[in-house]
């Protein structure tokens, strides 16, 4: 029968390979077997307490095995699991809570101290380890959970942090999240995961990369997940000899680390599949590691609506740098120009610049509470991502739509910039964004991070792009920064530029 909660990929697998390592934590173990008994005791114990269906249980841990018996056992009781980012401050925690009107917060000892300050309204704390989850977890009386779950019910709510003002919670359902899942799977040449895989998470859980296409893809196989909480890059790459990863899930930051790392071809020699997401990879350490390592990194294009993979060059089978690849199996994507939707399933023509839209069986519900943002009455779904198909059928990512700068009325893509910019030997790393401009409308100006030691100028900077770029794309404003904004995963947090 198909699943039709997402905690059923992980009793599907314990009935195939009970014995099978399911989940390895440092010198921890466990089999399909107990974690299955581990996610049923603990669903049982949180509708025991009052959790009923429906009701959100908010997440608040790192990559352990906690965080895993915590998902699965809240979506068993028929509840929303709401994973929250572990770096959030006490006043960005009450305010995730109070917005999905979560029952109960699982958390740590360390997050429930940080917390306990924070007005939680009506959420209950439940301590994960503590004495207090020890006595949900020694409940067993599966009789207690819901008979089934409706495919279209809310099974994870992830706050997205967009452009501007306060993060809203993307509704992802069991289907939508499945839908993925499956259409993952299908993948053959080469395929995404296979039961015999060692999935390395290191990348944080309660991001929709990390929680719907490494954790739940890989145990939806019957393979093993191997967790690493931090990211250090000679501490990955000594977890992946030492517990035999076979397959890689990674962003740029990761992969850029690695560039700089001794022997990197005998590290990953055990590595059958290198992938990229989250942040656009730049070519540039797409060749390194290729070179370096042997192999080439598989990138892909999603977000957190979509829950998340939209496009893979897993799809093609032809890794290529600066291409996301092309659309999964069960997706439909359209390059838009202009801000209307797609009219018919002509795509766009080759190499046009537009919005990407998406419509498919993994698009969310829209956003918490109302599901305002849904895809329209066509089911299509307008991503705010900007990108052209080429003549091979791949996708290019070209910008967020938010972050086109108008100069004089002709579009100025703020990465195309970055990538002149970035190709100076004394820029470690820059951005770009647009300002107000009494004349023009906009003016661009690139804030960059200049190397350890580097004598750079900001005229430097402006010298160097009028050579290379049109006038109208030319920053005219530069500023030396230290260091810039980042997302969890690597991507470039340019709003936080603009607030600033």
């Amino acid at each position: 029968m198909a699943a039709r909660n997402l905690a059923d990929i992980v009793s599907a697998s314990a009935a195939r390979r009970p014995a099978h390592p399911a989940v390895i934590d440092g010198d921890q173990e466990l089999t399909y077997a107990a974690l299955d008994t581990q996610v049923t005791a603990l669903a049982t114990g949180l509708v025991a307490r009052g959790v009923a269906p429906g009701d959100r249980v908010a997440v608040l841990l790192g990559n352990h095995i906690p965080f895993v018996v915590a998902l699965f056992g809240i979506l068993r009781a028929g509840a929303t699991a709401v994973p929250l980012n572990t770096s959030s401050a006490p006043a960005e925690i009450g305010y995730a809570v109070g917005t999905c009107g979560a029952r109960a917060l699982i958390c740590d000892d360390g997050s429930a101290e940080a917390v306990r300050g924070t007005d939680l309204g009506a959420c209950e704390l439940l301590p994960a380890g503590a004495d207090q989850w020890g006595h949900l977890l020694s409940a067993s009386d599966a009789t207690l959970l819901p008979d089934d779950t409706d495919p279209e019910s809310v099974a994870v709510l992830l706050f997205t942090s967009g452009s501007t003002g306060k993060p809203k919670a993307a509704m992802l359902s069991h289907r939508a999240l499945l839908a993925n899942l499956d259409a993952l799977r299908s993948l053959a040449d080469p395929p995404a995961v296979t039961e015999d895989d060692r999935s390395l998470a290191v990348l944080p859980l309660f991001h929709v990369y990390s929680l719907n296409a490494v954790l739940c893809l890989t145990l939806s196989a019957g393979a093993t997940v191997v967790l690493g909480d931090r990211f250090t890059a000679a501490g990955s790459l000594d977890l992946i000899r030492e517990r035999g990863v076979t397959v890689v899930a990674g962003a740029p930051p990761m992969y850029v680390a690695w560039s700089a790392e001794p022997d990197l071809r005998g590290a990953l020699a055990g590595v059958r599949l290198l992938t990229s997401g989250a942040a656009p990879l730049p070519p540039a350490i797409f060749d390194q590691i290729a070179t370096l390592a042997g192999q080439p990194i598989w990138e892909g294009y999603g977000l957190t609506e979509c829950s998340p993979v939209v496009t893979s060059t897993l799809v093609t089978g032809r890794p290529r740098a600066a291409s996301v690849g092309a659309p999964l199996p069960n997706l439909e994507v359209r390059v838009v120009p202009g801000g209307d939707p797609p009219e018919d399933d002509a795509p766009a023509d080759e190499d046009e610049t537009g919005e990407i839209w998406v419509r498919g069986p993994s698009v969310f519900s829209g956003y918490w509470p109302d599901g305002h943002g849904a895809p329209n009455a066509a089911g299509w779904f307008a991503t705010g991502d900007l990108g052209y198909f080429d003549d091979t059928g791949d996708l290019h990512l070209v910008d967020r739509r938010s972050d086109l700068i108008l100069v004089s009325g002709f579009n100025v893509y703020p990465r195309e910039v970055e990538e002149v910019i970035n190709a100076h030997e004394g820029v470690q790393e820059s951005a770009v964004t647009g300002v107000d401009h009494p004349y023009s409308g906009e003016a661009v100006k690139a804030y960059v991070v200049p190397v350890a030691g580097a004598d750079l100028q900001a005229e430097d900077i402006v010298t160097w792009c009028g050579a290379r770029l049109a006038r109208y794309k030319c920053p005219t404003i530069v500023e030396l920064v230290p260091e810039l904004p980042h997302a969890v995963t690597g991507k470039l947090a340019r709003s936080r530029l603009r607030d600033a």
